[in-house]
């Protein structure tokens, strides 16, 4: 079982990343709106799994992305963040059910699973356009970028989890 679910988490990062690079960067709408659908692996990531090797895969894939892009470290310190900030946001989100380790974020409620998604993808733009522009002068774009830019990221991922959810 712990080889199909590397084998899994391998494919899924990797098939994200090429999602990002080849075709999600290249999407930039109006100037504000850029979908970042690879923290997709992070927030599917199994929830009984080891929190370092999250933090770690997190920071991985945020270099990844930033060494495409040539960002400078900026999706890095963000996928750090979310990954580190998850636990408690799965607690807010699922409650006892993920004190329990019951849930299965494909098969929880919408509105649980946009709680979820919701709270990460916008502390994730949040700290991503923060480090990226970095001037409190352009507090009003960074609000911007980070609500367009997460509207659009929410719909991506969570279609991806409804896409790829797996059936019982």
């Amino acid at each position: 079982m712990l080889n199909n679910d590397f084998f899994i988490n391998t494919v899924r990062f990797i098939a994200l990343v090429l999602l990002q690079i080849l075709l999600l960067n290249n999407i930039n709408f109006m100037g504000y709106i850029n979908p970042y659908a690879y923290i997709t692996f992070i927030l599917v990531f199994p929830l009984n799994a080891n929190k370092s090797l999250l933090i770690f895969l997190a920071f991985l894939i945020g270099l990844t992305i930033d060494m495409f892009m040539d960002s400078g470290g900026v999706h890095a310190a963000a996928c750090s963040f979310i990954a580190y900030i998850r636990p408690w946001i799965l607690k807010f989100s699922f409650g006892v059910s993920y004190e329990h380790n019951t849930i299965r974020i494909g098969k929880t409620s919408m509105a649980q699973r946009f709680s979820y998604v919701g709270v990460m993808v916008l502390l994730h733009h949040f700290i991503l356009f923060s480090l990226e522009i970095f001037s409190l002068e352009h507090i009003l774009l960074i609000v911007k970028s980070t609500l367009f830019s997460g509207i659009f990221t929410i719909l991506i991922v969570l279609g991806l989890i409804i896409l790829f959810s797996r059936k019982n």
